[in-house]
């Protein structure tokens, strides 16, 4: 799968950081309790709300190759409507573009 441009960029020109960055990732990922679709679904949600977007792509491609539903990724990037606002919406075109392809 296709990471954005700036991760490209993040590890070309900084790979010992972004080396720290991925063990970093790594680790968490095994600790986490969650299945992969729900983390995935739960960081698109994250993703949305902190208006995230460049990640967007990479984490709906890897939801959906986890199993999730085009309703599901909708549902997972609108859960912060109510504590962000309508922000969120912004990365609804951005996910459903990516889950289309």
């Amino acid at each position: 799968m296709q990471v954005s441009k700036a991760f490209e960029v993040f590890a070309s020109e900084a790979p010992e950081y972004q080396s720290i960055w991925m063990e970093t990732v790594q680790k968490l990922d095994t600790v986490s309790k969650l299945d992969k679709k729900t983390e995935e679904l739960a960081y698109l949600a994250v993703l949305a709300a902190i208006r995230l977007e460049s990640g967007i792509p990479f984490h709906t491609k890897m939801a959906k190759t986890y199993g999730a539903t085009r309703e599901e990724i909708i549902s997972a990037i609108l859960v912060g409507l109510p504590a962000v606002g309508n922000c969120v919406v912004s990365a609804l075109p951005i996910a459903l573009s990516a889950y289309d392809v």
